[in-house]
């Protein structure tokens, strides 16, 4: 730990005397293109990558039983993302991209599964009535359950975002979009997001079979079919009691570097029912209901008048994915508390450094155990979130498990 927070120590004087000296230029909106001299038809591209290089003493010997290097290099995030408007109450969003390429799922072609771009989002939406109403389909992300659920990859404060938040990716939902139809809008201070879709059939447990009076698997639409456990109903609520945040598109901030003075409390929830399967001791298939509530609070905003500024964030979250569900080390049945919290060091330079932590617990019915993470890190802003480095230690202790400690550095560009 005493080595971590040196190097941490050693990240920030030495981003803010190289940026310091160098300046960072004004973004001044990106990519958007007008079609019309009003602007009010135009459309827009985002694109941003994400490169790490990361430290693990503990990872597990490969499939051929020999050790494998302390440090790997992957792009975490490669992404596009496009959207237009021909007028005030229509619009169409499109995004695509690559996740977590490394070493070992690169190809001598670029023909494998994991090189291979696809569509994380692709919806329309039509504006109803004002601010009030919109109703939009297609492969979207505007989820339930909590904030977290819908962070954006852009301008997370950690290095990534806590990863039981996105609670339903691969078992009910494409890399945490649904296909489906929403509702959105807002009255007054309180915003809302619902959507009704259909679940995946082939899913992370695709081929999982529930044993005899065993414990439940996530495979309610392919073993009960589409009529019985096809759909899932997800919503999610917030009040912005300060500053109002933005609705137009469902990605949630993750911090405005005191941009803003915002201070939400929200409450959300996700609902399958027969989602989760359990055989019984004779065999018979029983559907079970998956249900996960959440509450939750943002606060981010500016102290004086120096340029610092504070985030902070706190989650409780319940799930039940059916009896005693576990899969791998991230989903199962239980409970789980996540709060981070950042401060933006003060200064009046263009370069902000913003030290930060965060903590998560998870009780875990099936093990009756619990599993704890542990982060402290810090970020370099070059030019705000469109250009940064992040360096994190994390220490994660999963039930009677030793624990595992990495060390991330992240290098993102967003245009």
């Amino acid at each position: 730990m005493k080595k971590t927070l040196w190097l941490l120590a050693m990240f920030t004087f030495a981003s803010t005397g190289m940026v310091f000296s160098q300046g960072a230029p004004d973004y001044t909106g990106g990519m958007k293109v007008k079609l019309n001299e009003d602007g009010t038809k135009y459309f827009r591209i985002i694109s941003w990558a994400q490169f790490w290089a990361q430290h693990n003493s503990d990872r597990p010997l490969d499939a051929n039983g020999n050790e494998q290097s302390d440090l790997d290099f992957s792009i975490r995030r490669a992404r596009v993302l496009m959207y237009a408007q021909l007028n005030k109450k229509f619009l169409i969003l499109t995004h695509f991209g690559l996740n977590s390429l490394n070493g070992d799922n690169l190809s001598p072609t670029g023909k494998g599964d994991s090189a291979q771009l696809f569509f994380h989002d692709v919806w329309g939406e039509y504006t109803v009535y004002k601010d009030y109403i919109s109703i939009g389909g297609g492969l979207h992300y505007w989820n339930g359950i909590s904030r977290a659920n819908n962070q954006s990859t852009l301008n997370m404060m950690t290095l990534d975002n806590t990863r039981q938040a996105w609670a339903t990716i691969g078992l009910s939902d494409q890399f945490a979009r649904h296909m489906g139809v929403y509702f959105k809008g807002k009255f007054g201070k309180l915003q809302y997001r619902l959507a009704i879709n259909d679940a995946i059939t082939n899913n992370l447990q695709a081929s999982a079979v529930p044993v005899n009076g065993g414990d439940a698997i996530y495979s309610g639409r392919r073993l009960l079919g589409s009529k019985e456990a096809g759909r899932t109903y997800a919503g999610y609520f917030d009040f912005n009691f300060f500053d109002q945040e933005s609705n137009f598109l469902p990605y949630k901030v993750g911090t405005y570097l005191g941009g803003k003075r915002v201070f939400n409390v929200g409450a959300g929830f996700f609902l399958h029912p027969k989602g989760a399967v359990t055989a019984n001791n004779f065999g018979i298939l029983e559907g079970q209901d998956v249900a996960i509530f959440a509450v939750d609070a943002f606060y981010d905003a500016p102290i004086g008048d120096n340029g610092s500024a504070i985030t902070a964030y706190g989650l409780f979250q319940t799930n039940d994915y059916g009896d005693n569900y576990t899969l791998g080390q991230t989903y199962e049945t239980g409970n789980m508390f996540h709060a981070h919290v950042g401060y933006v060091i003060p200064t009046q330079k263009s370069t902000k450094i913003q030290p930060y932590l965060h903590y998560t617990n998870r009780s875990i019915d099936a093990i009756n155990d619990n599993a704890n993470q542990f982060g402290i890190g810090a970020n370099a802003y070059f030019s705000g979130h469109h250009s940064k480095l992040t360096l994190e230690y994390q220490n994660t202790k999963y039930g009677n498990n030793d624990s595992v400690g990495t060390v991330t550095l992240q290098a993102m560009i967003y245009l």
